[in-house]
């Protein structure tokens, strides 16, 4: 499995910037969404800065990324994904008038 880990930008150059994610600190290429200013939070993969995030979001990918590290190990989870439990899942809205015609 290929997933994006939420950095933050410790230092930049421009091209290149040295982000951090818990005690992992990568050379990342920021080719892809152009230069950020130390502070900014990215979606990283395979080192390359695929986009911006921000603090709450990039904090939401981590906190799904330990559950499903959780989970496998047999340990709770569910306290790092308390906003998905208990309510119904919603469509995007791009989703809702197909959704809507197809169950008429």
């Amino acid at each position: 499995m290929c997933f994006g880990i939420p950095m933050q930008i410790t230092e930049s150059d421009g091209i290149v910037a040295a982000a951090k994610a818990g005690d992992m600190v990568r050379r990342i290429d920021l080719a892809l969404i152009g230069p950020q200013p130390v502070g900014t939070h990215v979606l990283v993969y395979i080192n390359s800065a695929v986009r911006t995030l921000d603090a709450v979001e990039a904090a939401q990918i981590t906190d799904a990324i330990s559950a499903v590290s959780a989970a496998a190990d047999g340990a709770p989870f569910e306290h790092l994904i308390a906003d998905l439990v208990d309510r119904d899942p919603e469509l995007p809205a791009h989703l809702k008038p197909a959704a809507k015609e197809a169950a008429e």
